[in-house]
């Protein structure tokens, strides 16, 4: 239960829960608090969460752009800090009296109030509706004239009433004579004094006189010295008036204390109109704050629509630097509810697919998107699982975490939501990945939601490719200079470029021929993977770097001897094939993943780790960790059965019978 509690406590807002952080939702936030001046407008500020309402959102949208154009047109609004001026009024509401610095506080802002309204007329320049707010402001100018003249520097001030001025003036003569009279005292009296000063002591006006005068000056004593020699005495003649000192005190304390009572009066009465002033000033204060969010990423103001369209012209994310940013266009909706982003490593895919959730998530809390143009529809949720991508341990917790997320969004996922998945089925085995990858966009799509997923396999791109409602999109790359170009194209599936990356960088080629051998079953021949029949299963790799031999080319072997480089191919070919000979039997029923299709096996494993199999309506090569074993080939035929029957076209058994009874030179028998 305390478990529960604390992770209710941290999710207390919206910004802080796990699919606003990984969209980096909190940080905006962080930068909204940072334009807003009152504590109100900043607590509004962390409770800022999505609304389900096109009219709210129009609205606050709405408030973001006119905000905006006053601070251009403008400047800046003059809006102050109002922290404490509420329990202030409660105060003074219940009868207990302000002192002279609370009311100086009220006063300015009853100030901020004046200025802000004069600057809200200013905008009524402009046909906007966020400048008419200036009539729920009530400067109270004869109360803010009242503060003003009587309060000044944290106290009343001299010229707050005639006879607070008459009892001051006479407090100041009064403590003048009083140190005339010590003075006097003094020069009268030089033999006794062991200085030439009157001083304070416990606030009264004294002497300094020796210890052995005492009895030679008329008066009391106040205090003496640490040594006990000098004693610190009241002159009588001070002392009479000191009297009338304090009289006098009293006097203007008294005076002081009704009229701070009488201001205090005034704003209890005006009680009301204050809160007001102070709540429209603190929700100026967060709509501006917005309009300065804007003004800083230089954001504009999205259409809202309700037919599951989401379209980008220029966007960016808010929080990159506009210098290095490359704007996006991206459009999802409309036929086309889901993504696949493939890529190079680094190529930007997941500042893509935050950069179009983050904006719809800011544009349905009423902030400005990053961009020229855009066109955002309702979600009730969105839904994210994005890795920090910076993760050396990619292992089971890793996966389980991904898993868990995963089945959590299938779970909510609906026709309005949006999600976003990062690195879809990484953190696995790459076939088993492969296939929960395209098991997750399957339910996906059958949840009606929109999705934008970035991904590897290649299996998950030709899924796309077939898929009706599912498009494909990549990640531009310069494989000269093996920089990423964060440009994003819709329509095409992107390559992941590690052979060529690697290549690029200067990786040995015995190193990628294994690394060809482990991945497609094929050989690395420099520009492309060749497969049996002429199939490629590689992307043009370009020519070999001159520095690194090709084929049958001696190479510097890392233990230091030379070997011929085909030699060592062709060694690690036969080992690879007798590995695999016996995995697969012609006749076999074999399974192809990812589709899950039923095919007869017409040649088994050679020494690539390629087979070639016969589907319904055609035979293909495939690489053997893409087919299992279904139905062995002995449970379904007899020992001696003729395989001709199934994968020979009635053509060739008719010309290969004739053949065996007897030669014939014009006949040619057809490879299928």
């Amino acid at each position: 239960m305390e478990k529960k509690r604390k992770e209710t406590d941290k999710e207390r807002y919206f910004y802080q829960t796990p699919s606003a952080r990984m969209l980096e939702f909190d940080q905006i936030i962080e930068k909204l608090e940072e334009s807003a001046c009152t504590e109100k407008a900043r607590e509004t500020i962390r409770n800022l969460a999505p609304s389900l309402s096109e009219t709210e959102v129009a609205a606050q949208l709405k408030n973001t752009s006119e905000a905006r154009l006053m601070l251009e047109k403008c400047g800046a609004p003059p809006i102050t800090a109002l922290e404490g001026v509420g329990e202030l009024l409660e105060m003074a509401g219940k009868g207990e009296c302000l002192n002279a610095a609370q009311l100086e506080k009220i006063g300015g802002t009853l100030t901020a109030v004046k200025r802000l309204k004069d600057y809200l007329n200013r905008g009524m320049a402009y046909p906007i509706s966020l400048p008419y707010y200036e009539e729920n402001l009530d400067p109270l100018e004869e109360i803010r004239e009242e503060l003003n003249q009587k309060i000044r520097g944290g106290r009343v001030d001299d010229y707050a009433s005639p006879l607070l001025r008459s009892l001051r003036e006479g407090i100041h003569r009064t403590e003048a004579k009083m140190r005339e009279k010590a003075e006097g005292v003094i020069r009268a009296n030089k033999e006794c004094m062991s200085d030439h000063f009157s001083t304070a002591r416990n606030g009264r006006i004294c002497v300094p006189v020796k210890k052995e005068c005492r009895a030679r000056i008329s008066g009391s004593v106040i205090d003496k010295s640490a040594t006990g020699n000098t004693l610190f005495m009241e002159p009588l003649a001070v002392s009479k008036l000191f009297e009338e000192l304090q009289e006098m005190r009293i006097d203007a304390e008294n005076e002081e204390r009704r009229i701070l009572y009488t201001l205090t009066a005034m704003l209890s009465d005006k009680e009301e109109a204050i809160a007001r002033n102070n709540r429209t000033i603190e929700k100026l204060d967060f709509i501006f704050a917005k309009g300065k969010l804007s003004q800083a990423y230089e954001g504009t103001e999205p259409k809202i629509n309700t037919r599951r369209r989401i379209r980008l012209v220029k966007g960016r994310h808010p929080l990159m630097d506009q210098r290095v940013n490359v704007p996006l266009d991206f459009a999802l909706g409309e036929g086309i509810n889901g993504v696949v982003i493939t890529g190079p490593n680094t190529g930007g895919k997941t500042v893509a697919v935050k950069t179009v959730a983050l904006n719809c998530l800011m544009a349905q809390c009423g902030l400005h998107v990053a961009g020229e143009m855009a066109e955002i529809c309702m979600n009730n949720l969105i839904l994210c699982d994005i890795g920090d991508g910076q993760n050396l341990s990619e292992n089971l917790s890793t996966f389980s975490a991904h898993i868990t997320n995963a089945l959590e969004i299938l779970k909510k996922a609906d026709g309005e939501s949006l999600v976003v998945m990062d690195e879809l089925g990484s953190g696995t085995d790459p076939a088993e990945g492969m296939g929960i990858a395209i098991a997750i966009l399957k339910e996906l799509k059958r949840s009606g939601a929109l999705y934008l997923v970035t991904t590897h396999y290649p299996e998950v791109k030709t899924y796309a490719e077939k898929e009706p409602g599912v498009a494909n999109a990549r990640m531009t790359f310069d494989k000269e200079s093996l920089k990423p170009l964060y440009q994003l194209v819709i329509g095409e599936a992107g390559e992941s470029c590690a052979f060529y990356i690697a290549r690029k960088l200067g990786m040995p080629l015995h190193m990628l021929q294994d690394a060809q051998e482990a991945a497609y079953g094929g050989v690395y021949a420099g520009n492309t993977a060749k497969q049996p029949g002429g199939e490629s299963q590689a992307e043009d790799w370009g020519s070999f770097p001159k520095n690194q031999p090709e084929g049958g080319e001696d190479w510097e072997a890392p233990t230091g001897r030379k070997e011929n480089n085909a030699h060592i191919q062709k060694k690690k070919q036969v080992s690879f094939g007798s590995q695999l000979s016996g995995k697969f039997r012609r006749g076999d029923s074999v399974m192809i993943f990812p589709d899950k299709k039923i095919a007869i096996v017409c040649e088994p494993v050679n020494e690539k780790g390629v087979l070639r199999v016969q589907l319904p309506d055609k035979k293909i090569y495939i690489n053997h960790k893409r087919v299992k074993l279904h139905v062995a080939a002995e449970e379904l035929y007899p020992e001696d059965y003729d395989f001709s029957i199934i994968f020979d076209t009635v053509e060739n058994r008719k010309a290969r019978h004739q053949m065996e009874r007897k030669y014939m030179g014009d006949v040619v028998i057809g490879h299928m």
